[in-house]
């Protein structure tokens, strides 16, 4: 593609059905929220958006998905505005896309086909390749419809001899679910090697802390401020694809594996979140769920809930008390009224339950955010003070390896004094390798 070519001109199409025939849920957000969520999807993409507009629906119509004479006004709106894509936020049947590209003349795509393209431009390692790849052929695979009806009457072999021939929709469909296979049993190495590294890292052991938000919450602007990364961050769907993961130290000495993971949107294509279901298990099992939150967007509350809808998904207990910590980020671009209420609201909440209050550009609340991390990775761990000789190199990496060091003294009789934080099941274990005499619990 000639990358000095101008962007293609689209139209972006928001169907909203009226609450006679809405779907369960659909009613969280405004309409005119929704199209500009889908006009950001668009511009994700570098598409250039010329016209936006609401279509409003009874029912949903089998053949066209909207009504005849919407579909015949738009068609007059692609013509005069010379637009080269539809894109209907919305999912399409087959027959329905199919459908409204005769009527219009210019490719349609719905909302899983965008997504997927953003997914796609995305991807940067060779597993975030793999599973947009992956999720483009299985949307491909169920729109492979009778549609190439020239093909159906080929035969094979040599003359008579030779049966009825494979359709081109058949061979399709074969090398699609054949590379599909491939992908898959790439994606379980893949599987395979990151449960290697999770299960590396408890030896260590090191608490995980995952970041999930709906995308452009600030998720890896946060991740930037709690790291001193530099990972991608823009005002802009889906900046980020990849999984990224940081060593954090936190205030008392406590490290922490931070890991900054996919945006989720509402409607998030099936075929994504299975796709992703690899990169996904970070959070599943994360110790701690940072739930990054847009608090100063007037859609909020949907977005949080559409998360939720989607860690439940991944078998996410979200009201399971204090793993899940809501992070109510730019509370900087807020209004000095709205701020002091939110802050109240936080003040009066129960402890457990109490969001933090953020700005990632910034920096305000980062601390009080650590601090609570740190309480929480650490809470029901015992805290031990451990003397070994100053040459015994090897216990002390012993020491590393099962606890997490807070401090070490050096004694006037040449023995050095250990204090860690240990997991309750490992305290007899130090004591067996240590001694119990040189064990011993700390207030």
């Amino acid at each position: 593609m000639d990358r000095h070519a101008p962007p293609t001109r689209c139209a972006v199409i928001t169907p909203q059905v009226t609450k006679r025939g809405a779907r369960a849920g659909a009613d969280r957000r405004s309409p005119e929220a929704r199209l500009e969520e889908a006009v950001g999807l668009a511009a994700a993409i570098d598409l250039d958006v010329v016209y936006k507009g609401l279509v409003l629906i009874s029912e949903v119509k089998p053949a066209t998905y909207i009504g005849s004479g919407k579909v015949e006004e738009i068609a007059g709106i692609v013509a005069a505005e010379e637009v080269g894509l539809v894109f209907v936020d919305a999912a399409l049947s087959p027959v329905q896309q199919r459908n409204l590209e005769k009527a219009w003349s210019a490719k349609v795509v719905d909302r899983t086909a965008l997504i997927l393209e953003i997914f796609g431009s995305r991807a940067r390692t060779k597993e975030g390749t793999l599973q947009v790849e992956l999720a483009h052929l299985n949307y491909q695979r169920s729109r492979l419809v009778r549609s190439w009806t020239h093909l159906e009457r080929q035969r094979g072999g040599f003359g008579f001899l030779g049966g009825p021939g494979e359709t081109q929709i058949e061979a399709d469909r074969r090398q699609i679910g054949e590379r599909i296979i491939r992908i898959e049993r790439e994606l379980e190495q893949v599987k395979r090697t990151r449960a290697l590294h999770r299960t590396s890292r408890k030896r260590v052991p090191y608490p995980v802390v995952a970041l999930v938000g709906y995308t452009n919450a600030g998720k890896s602007t946060l991740f930037n401020r709690l790291t001193q990364a530099e990972v991608m961050a823009q005002d802009l769907l889906f900046a980020t694809l990849d999984p990224t993961l940081r060593a954090v130290d936190l205030p008392h000495g406590t490290r922490v594996i931070l890991s900054d993971t996919v945006g989720f949107i509402s409607e998030l294509p099936t075929q994504l979140v299975a796709a992703f279901r690899a990169t996904l298990e970070e959070v599943i099992e994360a110790d701690v769920i940072l739930h990054v939150r847009d608090i100063s967007h007037p859609d909020t509350d949907a977005q949080a809930a559409d998360v939720k809808d989607v860690l439940t998904e991944l078998g996410i207990d979200v009201e399971a008390g204090g793993r899940l910590v809501e992070v109510w980020n730019k509370i900087d671009i807020l209004p000095e009224a709205e701020r002091e209420q939110l802050l109240n609201t936080a003040a009066r909440a129960e402890p457990e339950a109490r969001p933090e209050l953020v700005s990632a550009l910034t920096g305000e609340g980062a601390p009080a955010l650590l601090d609570r991390i740190e309480a929480h990775v650490t809470a029901g761990r015992t805290l031990l003070s451990v003397t070994l000789a100053a040459e015994d190199g090897e216990g002390l990496g012993w020491l590393y390896r099962h606890g997490e060091v807070l401090e070490r003294e050096s004694g006037a009789d040449g023995h050095v004094v250990i204090s860690l934080r240990i997991l309750p099941e490992r305290v007899d274990l130090v004591k067996r390798r240590f001694g119990a005499a040189q064990v011993r619990g700390e207030d």
